[in-house]
């Protein structure tokens, strides 16, 4: 398997807990970590598994680092590339937005012509509504620490597991 590129904010707390988890399940030695906020186009052209950290921020929104990205983004094709997504929500305290970004990041994506991978269901969550759901899915992995912290580790080598066969 060719490296994957795991590309994320080095200074969140919680992504970056959950993206090094992602890296030990896959063995560190088949991804790269990229720092998403030096990102440039030439990181998603140099890799054809991408795995981004995208947590919402505030109100369902993207944090600033991928806002700034995202003319850039648009401007690539990604057909031959195929992206999982990962993001924090809180599905008390935001209930209306929960893992918004993921939703809107997977859209981008889409029109880029980028094949998303790994999505997981809605079951076990509560919230009102999400960006990134699709029927009973998901558009990624929804984490969510504030309120299911003991299940993360759980959910992410269950999603680990998903990714290592829909990335061959």
């Amino acid at each position: 398997m060719s490296k994957i590129a795991i590309i994320y904010s080095f200074n969140t707390n919680k992504t970056s807990l959950a993206a090094k988890k992602i890296a030990d399940a896959f063995g560190n030695e088949q991804v790269e970590m990229i720092n998403a906020e030096n990102i440039t186009p030439e990181h998603f052209t140099a890799y054809d598994k991408l795995i981004l950290g995208v947590p919402t921020w505030f109100d369902g929104e993207l944090p600033n680092y991928w806002d700034e990205f995202i003319p850039a983004l648009e401007d690539l094709d990604l057909r031959s590339k195929k992206i999982a997504l990962f993001g924090n929500g809180d599905q008390k305290g935001y209930p209306e937005n929960f893992v918004d970004a993921i939703g809107i990041m997977a859209r981008i994506l889409e029109q880029c012509g980028a094949t998303l991978v790994g999505f997981t269901s809605i079951e076990g969550y509560s919230f009102e509504s999400s960006k990134a759901r699709r029927d009973n899915q998901f558009v990624g992995l929804a984490l969510d620490f504030e309120n299911q912290g003991k299940l993360i580790n759980q959910k992410i080598n269950a999603w680990v597991d998903q990714l290592k066969k829909e990335f061959k």
